[in-house]
């Protein structure tokens, strides 16, 4: 049902602003309410701030859940700080509607806030408009000056880490698409990673001073690691058998029962994107930091690869030979 008696400062006034909260979060000295938003990072921290922007029809289905959608909106902008190793701080948001539906701004925020909330990340101003439906999330965080995870440290000899699953994304979108059937519950379980994926903030965190590089993988795995071999100037060789191991569902028999052959799960492992999870180097020396690391953020990390001096990318299977499948990033104008 829509509500077209609200307008646009109602409509932020019932759904968005939490005057009850401005001044709890620490970092945040003055939240919704003003022209700007007034951010006060602790001493000796630099600022981290990404923006991502989800469209509907490119980036959602316009069937998702509303909580869903206000989950993902702001996590694939956590996933950013969490590849930086940046602690949240607070995040805008810019939303255009087609209309006022009060239902849908409901679980819009509500699943918007339960994240945040997790996080100790505050809402701090935004705007919105009237068009299709567009939502636009910047968010900020805090590192410690000289300490934040960046693309261009990988070197010859460090591993290449993955955290949590990856390609489940992809393949619930398969099914959407109508180019795959999954069991209900392998479905339910990877349309949950597309829809309500898990920013790895803590792992993050933990990383700093162990990981040399880091990105987070939206865009598919060997497009985003290929942004950590341009910006160090290394090459890399990578283990997609190792990589499909990650498929959740492929750990709950989905893939031993023949629901899609080896080149479709090294496809959608390697190139599925949509994962927002964290792909990272480190010395191969920092091995048991690494796992330690892993254990204090309760986030499960595989070894996929290593980085080496040779330019390119080289993907191989599980016994070392070179894979004449090609693999590669999601371009949204490709």
């Amino acid at each position: 049902m829509l509500w077209p008696l609200m307008n646009e400062f109602g409509l932020i006034d019932k759904y968005f602003a939490r005057p009850e909260r401005r001044s709890r979060t620490a970092g945040v000295a003055l939240g919704v309410g003003d022209d700007c938003a007034l951010l006060a990072p602790a001493p000796g921290m630099q600022l981290a701030v990404s923006s991502d922007m989800l469209v509907e029809g490119r980036h959602f289905l316009s069937t998702v859940d509303p909580a869903r959608l206000g989950h993902k909106a702001l996590a694939v902008n956590l996933s950013d700080l969490a590849a930086c190793g940046a602690k949240p701080l607070g995040f805008t948001l810019a939303l255009a509607l087609p209309a006022i539906d009060e239902p849908w701004l409901a679980g819009f925020s509500r699943g918007l806030f339960a994240l945040a909330d997790a996080h100790g990340c505050e809402l701090v101003g935004g705007d919105t408009t009237r068009g299709p439906l567009n939502i636009c999330i910047t968010v900020f965080g805090e590192v410690p000056a000289g300490t934040a995870l960046l693309r261009s440290g990988a070197r010859a000899g460090d591993d290449i880490w993955a955290s949590g699953t990856l390609g489940d994304a992809r393949i619930a979108l398969e099914v959407f698409r109508g180019a795959l059937t999954l069991p209900a519950e392998a479905f339910t379980l990877a349309r949950a990673r597309m829809e309500q994926p898990t920013p790895r903030v803590a792992l993050g965190q933990a990383l700093r001073g162990i990981a040399s590089a880091a990105v987070d993988v939206s865009d598919g795995l060997v497009g985003d690691l290929g942004h950590i071999l341009a910006a160090s100037g290394v090459g890399a060789t990578l283990d997609a058998d190792a990589a499909t191991q990650l498929i959740a569902i492929c750990a709950d028999g989905a893939c031993a029962a023949g629901l899609f052959d080896v080149e479709a799960r090294r496809s959608f492992a390697l190139s599925g994107g949509d994962d927002y999870e964290l792909a990272f180097t480190a010395p191969a020396s920092a091995r048991v930091a690494v796992e330690q690391a892993a254990r204090h953020s309760v986030t499960p990390v595989a070894r996929i690869g290593r980085i080496e001096a040779e330019p390119g990318l080289r993907v191989v299977d599980a016994g070392g030979e070179p894979l004449a499948q090609r693999f590669g990033g999601f371009d949204h104008f490709a």
